[in-house]
């Protein structure tokens, strides 16, 4: 397994880190062996969530009897110091460690929750008390938009930066790795299969390592598919003109139908929060995470069924997706 430097923390991470999401569906004996599995190949950079249900529970009973040499991230959507110190606490209490490697602020998407992070009393003010008390680390973000966490990278607060990247998810990404170079700021790729959406895991992994990121974790819940993410670590990463055409002949399958989440759609002016009804779909269709999906998708204070069919999305959507239509079809499964 190679290792990259994760910005100016430091911590040396494998190339293939573990997503936490698919672990959800799986048995805390079975997400075990999965992990165990991991760590034995090499991997030692852990994803989760305080929002993935039972993830960072599944990641803590295995990591913290193998703690060396293992750095664990977790995230969390709570917006002021109150609710970020309680989070960092939970996550604490359900993996049973002593402090976690890097925390981050989770989904920062608008200007609004911007600005709430940052405040006096934000959740940005929790995690540097939680970091000069030895609770956590490292203090870092994630999010879609791009120009949000080139704004926050420049005030020099977060140390990583988290966003998906894939072959057919490439919008703004020259940017961001940009201001990461000039600020030393670790770059974590999530979503690297694009949900799921690519069935060459191995051509989609090492398009994205040869840019200049530092991990990329996707989701696995299966022994086959950590054996087959980490040897892109120790195998080649250049491509071959053949195994390009094979990745194009992939994008042009995705791009018409499928969501990047660049949110030019927004706003509707219905309220519908119409990137996060894809996510979910995403998650419903390809993660296999139907009930968490659904039970997500059930708190939406408005949902697909609003629609006035007015278009303005579409007109928006630099990718001409059929959004009226992609919604109803969402609402018919998670509805």
């Amino acid at each position: 397994m190679r290792y990259r430097t994760l910005g100016r923390t430091g911590l040396k991470v494998s190339e293939i880190g573990f997503g936490g999401i698919p672990i959800q569906r799986i048995s805390l004996e079975e997400a075990g062996a999965v992990i165990n599995k991991a760590l034995d190949l090499g991997i030692n950079f852990f994803d989760t969530a305080r929002g993935y249900t039972d993830s960072e529970e599944k990641l803590g009973a295995v990591l913290r009897k193998r703690r060396d040499g293992v750095f664990i991230a977790t995230k969390s959507m709570a917006r002021t110091k109150e609710e970020m110190a309680a989070d960092i606490k939970k996550s604490l209490e359900t993996m049973g460690l002593d402090y976690i490697d890097l925390y981050q602020m989770h989904n920062v998407k608008d200007r609004e929750s911007l600005h709430q992070v940052l405040g006096k009393d934000g959740a940005l003010a929790a995690l540097k008390e939680a970091r000069e008390n030895g609770l956590i680390r490292h203090i870092g973000v994630t999010g879609h938009i791009k120009s949000l966490l080139i704004e926050l990278m420049k005030t020099g607060e977060v140390e990583t930066v988290q966003f998906p990247f894939n072959p057919v998810e490439t919008n703004d990404v020259r940017e961001v790795l940009e201001m990461a170079g000039k600020t030393d700021t670790g770059v974590i790729v999530m979503k690297p299969l694009a949900g799921g959406a690519f069935k060459n895991a191995t051509l989609s992994l090492r398009y994205i390592l040869e840019h200049p990121v530092s991990v990329v974790i996707p989701g696995m819940d299966s022994l086959e598919q950590v054996e087959e993410n980490a040897a892109v670590g120790s195998g080649p990463l250049q491509l071959s003109s053949e195994e390009r055409i094979a990745l194009e002949e992939e994008v042009a399958r995705l791009g018409t139908t499928f969501c990047r989440r660049c949110e030019y759609c927004q706003p509707c002016p219905q309220g519908i929060d119409i990137p996060m009804v894809f996510l979910l779909d995403g998650y419903y269709q390809r993660y296999d995470l139907k009930g968490w999906a659904r039970q997500r998708y059930e708190r939406m204070k408005v949902k697909p069924d609003a629609c006035l069919e007015c278009g303005e999305c579409e007109e928006r959507c630099p990718y001409s997706l059929p959004i009226r239509r992609m919604l109803k079809e969402a609402h018919t499964r998670l509805g």
